[in-house]
């Protein structure tokens, strides 16, 4: 008899969305664990941990008990990077179950996965991405960490679809990097660079996990 697809995973768990464009929308989260980056300003360095082992049906069985109390219709695979791992089974299941899914990942790896939204958030120092993201991101985040500067946002800018917006996003809602954000919107106006929008984390403000 086959075995069963084992996941690693970190925490499953209701919340609220607070990043991105779907921000502030009610969502089913799985935190899968491991990560190929490990960047030094990463704020879920525990999901980096071994996790537990986990089948597509236990991960399905959580998810439809948390939705009975928490009826939200949006799954979000996040990490760690949940790509490291193969989730094709699970993305299926969960498709059948009626669910949209969000995949948050540092686009480093692509699945060919019917996914409904795909929010990447390309990390440095060379931001690199899987190109078929040109075509499949519904956002691209970036981290305003300390070393950033304005060139950086105009090559992702100048990669990606006008009608894909890029997020400017605070490290943690610090100060220093929310006065960081509104100078690089500064100079992407300034250039004439279109679809780039200020962020902020939501779930840092209420609190939330």
């Amino acid at each position: 008899m086959p075995q069963p697809h084992i996941l690693k995973i970190t925490e499953i768990f209701p919340s609220i969305q607070g990043e991105g464009l779907r921000q502030g929308y009610p969502t089913l989260f799985v935190r899968f664990s491991g990560c190929n980056l490990k960047c030094p300003f990463c704020d879920t360095q525990y999901a980096w941990e071994e996790g537990n082992a986990y089948s597509t049906r236990q991960v399905i069985e959580e998810i439809i008990k948390l939705k009975h109390r928490f009826p939200a219709q949006w799954v979000c695979l996040t990490g760690g990077e949940p790509l490291l791992q193969g989730v094709a089974e699970l993305v299926k299941e969960l498709k059948k179950e009626g669910f949209n899914i969000q995949v948050e990942t540092n686009a480093t790896l692509f699945q060919d996965i019917p996914v409904d939204w795909y929010s990447i958030s390309p990390k440095p120092a060379n931001y690199f991405f899987h190109p078929e993201y040109k075509k499949k991101a519904k956002e691209v985040k970036v981290i305003l960490t300390k070393d950033i500067n304005f060139e950086s946002i105009r090559r992702l800018r100048e990669e990606f679809p006008e009608k894909t917006p890029l997020l400017l996003q605070p490290q943690s809602n610090r100060k220093w990097s929310m006065d960081l954000g509104m100078k690089i919107l500064r100079q992407a106006l300034r250039a004439g660079l279109k679809n780039i929008k200020l962020s902020i984390q939501l779930h840092k403000i209420y609190g939330l996990r």
